[in-house]
């Protein structure tokens, strides 16, 4: 089987697996490499760049490494790499239960949930703070869950799967600006900027094509992200999440609050303030976006021929 045939058989069938299975519930290896390097964290750190340098090649180059080693299995590798570094299922069946829970005024069952969508304070969100955070969440997700690894799998097979879940699961660690991590976690946030600048920007055209799905208007959802996703403080989820506003015809963006501070963020979008039907919607969007890439990444693999 040729190259460019294994990537695209074993990227269609890591989607199935995980649209079907979801993330393994015990030893799934992303967990593995976290702890892994949350304990070289202990000997690399120092609050210098090029600490946290060294500390991204050190595991970056581990995970494509490792890569490389089993690429030669071909489809079987390809599919079980995919389906390890996806999360698209995992993603959506939140962002239903989120919903589910909001609707039936069960806050402090939406708030345990939110954990598991981003990084907020739940304690301080209520109803319309929890939709909100979790349609944000759900939007940024989509590209990096699914759209991105699927890219990189396309590009570079097994070793671009595998690394790039070691680039986001690094900066989801460690790529911060707080006292700990401004200098240590530069690198990582840095390269996942990078590594998501392309995905980025083909999940905001795959949420433009599909707005009509959601009920939504391909025009405003480019509207949206022309005028407003420069003025986000990421130069790739301000993509996703101004498409998905102007798709949804809803307003995003504003105060929001993390456990380490208040960020005041830009508006995004027009509209109304998301609400629960919103974020049924988003989810609905989310999975339309999600099978949509697995057909680029195709047809991207095929042309590696």
């Amino acid at each position: 089987m040729q190259k460019g045939t294994a990537t695209a058989g074993g990227l269609v069938l890591g989607f199935v697996l995980d649209r079907v299975l979801g993330d393994p519930r015990r030893w799934h290896p992303v967990a593995g490499f976290g702890s892994a390097a949350s304990a070289l964290e202990s000997v690399t750190y120092a609050d210098r760049r090029r600490a946290g340098v060294l500390h991204e090649v050190v595991l970056v180059g581990a995970a494509v490494g490792v890569g490389v080693g089993v690429r030669g299995l071909g489809l079987p590798a390809t599919a079980l790499a995919t389906w390890t570094v996806l999360g698209g299922r995992s993603l959506a069946k939140a962002g239903s239960e989120m919903a589910d829970r909001l609707e039936v005024g069960d806050l402090d069952g939406a708030r345990a949930l939110l954990p598991s969508l981003c990084g907020r304070d739940p304690e301080v969100l209520d109803a319309d703070g929890l939709a909100r955070a979790a349609l944000e969440s759900i939007a940024e997700n989509t590209s990096d869950a699914t759209v991105a690894p699927l890219v990189w799998g396309a590009l570079a097979g097994v070793p671009g799967l595998l690394g790039y879940r070691a680039i986001n699961t690094l900066d989801a660690m460690i790529g911060y600006r707080n006292d700990r991590y401004r200098n240590f976690g530069w690198a990582a946030a840095r390269t996942d900027d990078l590594a998501n600048l392309l995905p980025a920007r083909l999940t905001g055209l795959l949420t433009v094509a599909l707005a009509p799905l959601v009920g939504g208007r391909r025009a405003t959802a480019l509207r949206a992200w022309r005028r407003d996703a420069a003025q986000h403080p990421s130069p790739n989820a301000g993509v996703v999440e101004a498409a998905t506003a102007g798709a949804l015809g809803i307003r995003l963006g504003g105060r929001t609050e993390y456990p380490h501070g208040v960020e005041q963020r830009p508006t995004l979008g027009d509209g109304p303030a998301p609400t629960v039907a919103d974020l049924h919607r988003a989810v609905r969007l989310s999975e339309a976006v999600q099978a949509a890439a697995v057909a680029v990444a195709v047809l991207g693999a095929l042309a590696r021929r």
